[in-house]
């Protein structure tokens, strides 16, 4: 599966399309089950550590990436969680204050499921350097290890 990633010039938001052979309630759960989650957030080669994950509607998350050139924070809080939408904030503490509003909706496709989500950076500086920081990798070799995930 490809993963579209869409940042349109002069605006704060990016855009992702991804399209999954799993019902909604799987992805769904891939995203609010820790023990599953561990297994396929972050790009190839990342340890994931959980320090916090409540992925209920006023829950937080906060975890840590790790390769062998260091360190890599995150947290947020999650404002809504339904079978097939979560709205949550997201801050990488590298880049601390840079905090984004992103909303993810699943569309069932009879056994198949299409992810759209939508991140609201604070301004198109703080979406570019996200962008330059690599993030377009670790969103699409997540996917792909997501697939993995779902095919057990």
């Amino acid at each position: 599966m490809s993963t579209t990633i869409t940042a349109r010039p002069g605006t704060p938001f990016i855009e992702i399309t991804r399209e999954f052979a799993a019902p909604p309630s799987a992805i769904m759960r891939a995203h609010t089950d820790p023990e599953l989650i561990v297994r396929w957030l972050g790009p190839h080669g990342m340890e994931m550590e959980i320090v916090e994950f409540d992925a209920r509607s006023g829950g937080g998350y906060d975890y840590l990436h790790r390769d062998e050139r260091g360190e890599y924070r995150f947290r947020g809080v999650y404002h809504t969680v339904s079978a097939d939408r979560i709205v949550q904030t997201f801050e990488f503490l590298g880049a601390p204050g840079d905090v984004t509003l992103d909303s993810m909706a699943l569309t069932d496709l009879g056994g198949r499921t299409r992810m759209v989500t939508h991140s609201v950076f604070p301004s198109v500086e703080a979406r570019n350097a996200a962008l330059e920081s690599g993030m377009s990798r670790g969103i699409t070799e997540s996917y792909e290890r997501l697939d993995k995930v779902l095919a057990d």
